[in-house]
């Protein structure tokens, strides 16, 4: 929460990626952009600073986000009231 994990260029790569959305555990910056990127994107808030680019991270581990552990290859269907998570595919 001390600063955006996420920000309009990140948003915009997603949608050229082909991607349906982000989950960010922490906070995203740049809104106007990212709102208007095809994708939807939840955050838990918004915050003006960039991060410090490391160049680490993980792939195809468990996620810990509010109480709920996601696993890869789950489902994430995501509105303005939250988001479900399903181990299958639902047919909307």
């Amino acid at each position: 929460m001390r600063c955006a994990l996420v920000g309009g260029n990140l948003g915009q790569l997603a949608q050229n990626n082909g991607w349906a959305g982000i989950v960010v555990n922490g906070c995203i910056r740049d809104v106007d952009e990212i709102n208007g990127c095809d994708i939807g994107v939840r955050a838990l808030a918004s915050h003006p600073q960039k991060s410090n680019k490391r160049g680490v991270g993980e792939k195809y581990v468990p996620v810990h986000i509010g109480g709920t552990l996601i696993h890869d290859g789950e489902w994430l269907y995501a509105d303005s009231d939250g988001i479900l998570v399903s181990k299958n595919e639902l047919s909307l």
